[in-house]
């Protein structure tokens, strides 16, 4: 029996939107992430970006269970010394809460150059608004 091995020419992409009001953002992340790595099709290949394009709206609305908006703090590095920042997810929710989206799903793709080309196809929008009609995304339920 022969394996299928896909081949960047041979992908053929969709677009997907996802209302992320209500949900968790860590369970949302995971599920979103398999989709742009492409671990839900049937030609999934681990060494080929096979995954579709995903439209998060609403992040505005997303939830953090327990007592995650006060004890958790998103961290950064600004590339000075003694540079390094953090944020309570608390005021990251507040201000920018589709960065806290992006780097949940960013954080559970893989770390190499395959990892960085299916970040691209995520793209983010804090309120109901989106300007990828032209592409005719479908809803995804991820409940």
């Amino acid at each position: 029996m022969k394996t299928y091995m896909a081949h960047e020419q041979d992908v053929v992409r969709k677009w997907y939107v996802v209302d992320a009001a209500g949900l968790a953002l860590g369970r949302l992340a995971s599920k979103v992430a398999a989709i742009l790595r492409g671990k839900n099709k049937p030609t999934f290949t681990p060494n080929v970006d096979t995954g579709d394009f995903v439209i998060i709206v609403n992040t505005d609305k997303v939830i953090l269970t327990g007592k995650k908006l006060e004890k958790k703090y998103y961290r950064y590095h600004t590339g000075h010394v003694g540079g390094l920042k953090e944020i309570q997810y608390k005021t990251l929710m507040a201000e920018k809460s589709d960065v806290a989206v992006y780097e949940a799903v960013k954080g559970m793709l893989p770390k190499n150059s395959l990892g960085r080309k299916m970040i691209k196809k995520l793209k983010v929008y804090k309120g109901a608004e989106h300007n990828h009609a032209a592409q005719k995304p479908e809803a995804l339920d991820l409940n």
